[in-house]
């Protein structure tokens, strides 16, 4: 029988070579000109496709990211507080939520939840 070693030597070869066969199978022979411009309806583009978009959206997307993070480790704490010591759950909850919070504060004081704008 074989080792435990040498399955796994095995298995990270067989695993490399169907990855390099799946990397050099997918790739494209030829790029065409036509095929990487933007596509409008077959008319040619009046202006540029790679126009830079406002600061402003990305912002308001990392802000997203964030708050739906911060869901993600919130919720979590919720079914634990049954199984865990009280002190250290309330301990790391009020430290999380006051981190959110100032976070909080620091984005409403340099104006992004301003939407007037």
């Amino acid at each position: 029988m074989f080792s435990v070693s040498i399955m796994s030597l095995i298995l990270i070869i067989i695993t490399s070579v169907v990855m390099t066969l799946a990397s050099i199978l997918s790739k494209k022979a030829l790029t065409d000109r036509e095929k990487c411009s933007p596509f409008e309806c077959g008319f040619d583009p009046k202006s540029s496709s790679r126009l830079p978009f406002s600061l402003r959206f990305f912002l308001i997307t990392i802000i997203f990211l964030i708050f739906d993070v911060e869901i993600a480790l919130i919720l979590p704490m919720i079914l634990i507080i049954s199984i865990s010591n009280i002190i250290m759950w309330t301990t790391t909850s009020v430290v999380f939520i006051v981190i959110l919070i100032i976070g909080l504060y620091h984005e409403w004081n340099q104006g992004m939840l301003n939407w007037s704008n």
